[in-house]
């Protein structure tokens, strides 16, 4: 650690796990929030609440396949969906420069209502700050949100088990490339889409298989190799992937090829990670697969039988050829104001 904040730990890798625990656990740290996942868990006259927030400063702020109003609902929905909540409600907070154009806040804010309508998650409530020419970047978006967690659901990263297999909803690193391509004019083409999309409907379509559901976190900052050793830090347990079995679309990879970036560290805005249990994982599959948002849905990695050591990384990857190499937290930053 620094003595003064650093782009590097707003990565979603090492130093953000850093700052977390030094400064907001040690200063606030409780039962809940110590559970680090998605979304606290909560329960009230026997209901069971999940509940986020988050934090959206985007460049730009609009981007193939998206923009900062619907990056900001679906990353509150998500977020929700991976405790295995219904989404309720959520709250919409902006924080606009003096300057920023009213069309252009017209255009965010009709995306996140037609994001609303779409996925049946009303924007409650909210609040507005304008702050000085030069004292904010043209506009944040802050969105906390509430659901209901079915009695069948009992996910957490802390429940991770041996032999589950590790699926992932479709493609990887589709987000971080499509900004990275728009923002450094590389010019790839085709052009990159984001990934931004609501996952909302897999909780409601995993409920029949929700016991065999143990651990469900989409992978944004830090991708999906932050967040598996995440869990896998939870969880006290080890992680292999399977290089031959991650899904990168055609483009992403060449891009990441070419700029020599790992796609398992690239943020994600479309995509969940879920561990399932081994007996259940066909019908996990399945039915993910009919959910348009899903239908590439594959297991790419599987928590080992081995025990857990804080010596050795948790994470590690077969490679093509046969080989291991390990797969730890990222370091650094990949590319800032990526969500």
């Amino acid at each position: 650690m620094t003595d003064t904040i650093t782009l590097s730990m707003g990565s979603g890798g090492r130093l953000s796990a850093k700052l977390t625990e030094d400064v907001f656990l040690n200063a606030y740290g409780n039962e809940i929030l110590h559970s680090l996942d998605d979304s606290a868990e909560f329960e009230i006259n026997q209901t069971r609440f999940a509940f986020t927030t988050d934090s959206y400063t985007i460049k730009p702020v609009f981007f193939p396949g998206g923009d900062i109003g619907k990056l900001a609902l679906c990353g509150t929905i998500n977020d929700l969906t991976a405790k295995g909540a219904i989404p309720y409600a959520v709250s919409a907070g902006f924080i606009i420069e003096e300057g920023f154009p009213i069309d252009v806040l017209k255009r965010i804010a009709q995306s996140m209502r037609e994001t609303s309508e779409k996925t049946g998650v009303k924007i409650v409530t909210g609040d507005t700050k304008v702050v000085g020419r030069g004292e904010a970047d043209g506009i944040f978006i802050n969105t906390s949100g509430i659901g209901i967690i079915a009695d069948k659901y009992n996910i957490s990263s802390k429940n991770a088990r041996p032999g589950d297999d590790i699926i992932v909803t479709g493609t990887i690193g589709d987000h971080g490339i499509s900004i990275m391509n728009v923002r450094e004019n590389l010019e790839f083409i085709p052009q990159i889409q984001s990934d931004v999309s609501p996952l909302n409907e897999i909780a409601h379509a995993l409920g029949e298989v929700a016991p065999y559901i143990h651990v469900m976190r989409d992978p944004t900052r830090g991708g999906v190799a932050s967040t598996l050793n995440e869990i896998a830090k939870s969880s006290g347990v080890n992680i292999k992937i399977f290089e031959d079995k991650i899904p990168v679309g055609q483009e992403v990879r060449r891009c990441c090829d070419l700029l020599g970036m790992d796609p398992l560290y690239i943020a994600n805005e479309g995509k969940m990670v879920i561990f399932s249990d081994p007996q259940a994982t066909k019908k996990v599959l399945d039915i993910l697969k009919s959910i348009p948002v899903c239908r590439n849905a594959g297991v790419f990695a599987k928590v080992e039988q081995t025990p857990y050591s804080e010596n050795v990384p948790p994470v590690c990857m077969v490679t093509g050829i046969g080989t291991s190499r390990f797969v730890p937290l990222l370091e650094g930053e990949h590319l800032p104001r990526i969500c």
